[in-house]
């Protein structure tokens, strides 16, 4: 079975921050990947931005040198990157100051008529200046939208700061707030099994459900990223954005349709009934940890305060038992942990229904698990459906729990696209479903930062656990003490 490859209109997509390191792995990879796929038409253009004094040609070699060093085996073809490097330029722009603003206006000013997005892959201290230059230098037309990246803000103060700079040059149907955990297949998948299957839908609530787990786990530690990463910790970096989304996506009420401001006011909602965590329930409901020295399956690796090379308290690991204070989700627990140096890299949702109300099956038939409906985002995204059967054989009845198993790369004969290849193609699309609005990010803060604030007001501790485990013991007594484990992903 094959997807259907809708084109695009020409587009120019102006990229600032254009040498760093998310263009290199992310950007350039899936720009390059939708042009094989066929959906660009011509003349469509890739304009990369930054301080580096550098050429056209210049950056044709450094874009090259990073697809070949980005793009999986077997992915690099000569044609098709000599066709993607020729519709690569680049201006030198420094943001702060008016030096490269008139040349990259004469080279926009070729095609007023397209569609124009600035991506914005530069520190979130940049925003501003770039919006401000784009304004000045009347580079705004019908057709802009402009992309920014997390993190937006440190708290709700900083995000409303940042939404203002944005917001006093773009108008909010402009602006286009990627978090490209919406853009994983199975994350969308969550719309398609539930709102085209009659299977799902009505057991979707607190009368069928007993509780979800959301667990995002890394295996890598700082990687490069000390500086930032030890002002941010697990919360900040993975809580307030990827994981919320997600849980939006599982917890949302039915939107009246697909349309953007459909899904994301059913989104908002959610988000609004979260139950508060304070500093009067903050040491019951999170735990932090911090990872110390342990091994991976790479070998021994070093604890956070030696990778550091500093005393810190930031947090690497996360779990939290929120709840959705609604009709639909009433005493249903929504069980998530997130963090670095865990057992293995991977990312799921995991539906737990509830036990069945009665056993009509001798004890010695087995035990009746739960059925759970598991959703994997990364790595070998899919869906598995856990059922009990009766195992195959003479001898009576025997009970054991098998899955329905579904991969995406088996199932679908097409390659699973990264999550940036939509993200970004929906921008030229003007299709915002799957970018956070200016409401949801700042509800989100809402609900984060009185975590953050109790978690200093009580001085809570971080909790160590050894590199290559999932995270420390409290974590699990977190979920444990309610009667329930945590999914063990396989």
């Amino acid at each position: 079975m094959s997807s259907q490859i809708i084109p695009v209109e020409p587009f120019d997509y102006v990229v600032f921050g254009a040498t760093g390191d998310l263009t290199e792995r992310k950007l350039l990879p899936a720009l390059y990947h939708r042009q094989i796929a066929g959906q660009f038409t011509e003349p469509t253009r890739i304009i990369g931005c930054s301080r580096s004094e550098l050429t056209s040609d210049d950056f044709r070699k450094h874009a090259q040198k990073a697809l070949k060093e980005h793009l999986k085996r077997g992915e690099y073809d000569d044609d098709q990157v000599a066709k993607f490097l020729a519709r690569i330029e680049y201006v030198p722009v420094d943001a702060t100051t008016n030096k490269g603003w008139d040349a990259l206006k004469k080279m926009l000013d070729d095609g007023k008529e397209r569609v124009r997005a600035f991506y914005l892959a530069v520190a979130p201290s940049i925003f501003g200046p770039i919006c401000d230059g784009v304004r000045d230098h009347k580079l705004i037309t019908k057709h802009t939208r402009i992309v920014v990246e997390k993190p937006l803000g440190r708290d709700l103060e900083s995000a409303l700061a940042l939404n203002n700079m944005i917001g006093k040059v773009f108008h909010e149907e402009q602006v286009f707030r990627i978090d490209h955990y919406l853009g994983k297949e199975t994350v969308q998948n969550l719309m398609a099994l539930r709102f085209a299957n009659a299977l799902y839908e009505p057991l979707w609530n607190a009368n069928h459900i007993d509780h979800v787990q959301i667990t995002v786990g890394e295996e890598v530690g700082l990687e490069g990223r000390a500086g930032y990463y030890d002002k941010s910790g697990a919360l900040r970096d993975m809580v307030q954005n990827h994981i919320l989304n997600v849980l939006c996506m599982v917890a949302m009420e039915t939107p009246y349709s697909m349309d953007s401001e459909a899904v994301r006011d059913e989104k908002l909602k959610v988000l609004r009934s979260l139950k508060p965590i304070n500093a009067d329930n903050a040491g019951y409901l999170t735990v932090r940890g911090q990872y110390r020295a342990g091994a991976s399956k790479g070998g021994p690796v070093k604890g956070y305060l030696e990778e550091l090379g500093d005393e810190s308290n930031t947090e690497t690991f996360v779990a939290i038992k929120a709840e959705v204070e609604n009709w639909r989700w009433a005493g249903v627990p929504f069980y998530i942990r997130t963090g670095k140096r865990l057992a293995s890299r991977v990312s799921e949702i995991v539906i737990t229904f509830k036990q069945i109300p009665h056993s009509i099956f001798e004890p010695n038939a087995g035990r009746i698990s739960s059925n759970q409906l598991v959703l994997r985002l990364q790595p070998d995204e899919g869906v598995k459906q856990w059922l009990m059967i009766k195992s195959p054989g003479p001898g009576g009845m025997r009970l054991r729990q098998v899955a329905l198993d579904m991969s995406f790369a088996q199932a679908f004969d097409v390659r699973n696209p990264d999550a940036y290849e939509r993200l970004l193609l929906d921008v030229i699309r003007d299709n915002q479903t799957l970018f956070m609005r200016r409401d949801e990010v700042e509800e989100a803060w809402k609900w984060v930062d009185p975590i953050l604030k109790a978690w200093d007001e009580t001085s809570q501790p971080v909790q160590g656990y050894t590199a290559g485990t999932w995270g420390p013991s409290k974590a699990i007594a977190l979920i444990e003490r309610d009667g329930r484990t945590w999914h063990e992903p396989q």
